[in-house]
């Protein structure tokens, strides 16, 4: 099993999160985040003058799959995220030993 973990534009959480629905993968968490890439922050003009922003409102998305869905989850949100500028965001896939169901005790790849 592989954790996706996808920094995104929050504005295209909802594109993402559909189309990878239709591909059967609804189970994820979701967080709001702050945060800064090689854009360094922006510039943006509020009231007359230039205020530097310097972490930007990002959405985090933790989706863990089977390691067969890795690559089709990823080219999925890419697909999804992509607006070409500076700013879309990263994907990081990590390895996931274990998972436990709190409510059953169910141990996922992993042993008792």
């Amino acid at each position: 099993m592989k954790m996706i973990i996808a920094i995104i534009r929050p504005e295209k959480f909802e594109a993402v999160e559909d189309a990878l629905a239709e591909k059967g993968c609804i189970a994820m968490t979701v967080t709001e985040v702050k945060g800064r890439g090689e854009q360094k922050g922006i510039k943006l003009q509020y009231r007359g003058s230039f205020v530097e922003v310097d972490l930007l409102h990002k959405i985090k998305m933790e989706i863990v799959v089977e390691d067969e869905m890795v690559d089709e989850v990823v080219e999925t949100i890419c697909r999804n995220a992509r607006t070409g500028k500076f700013g879309d965001g990263r994907i990081f896939v990590v390895p996931v030993e274990k998972s436990v169901r709190i409510r059953t005790g169910e141990v996922v790849n992993g042993e008792n």
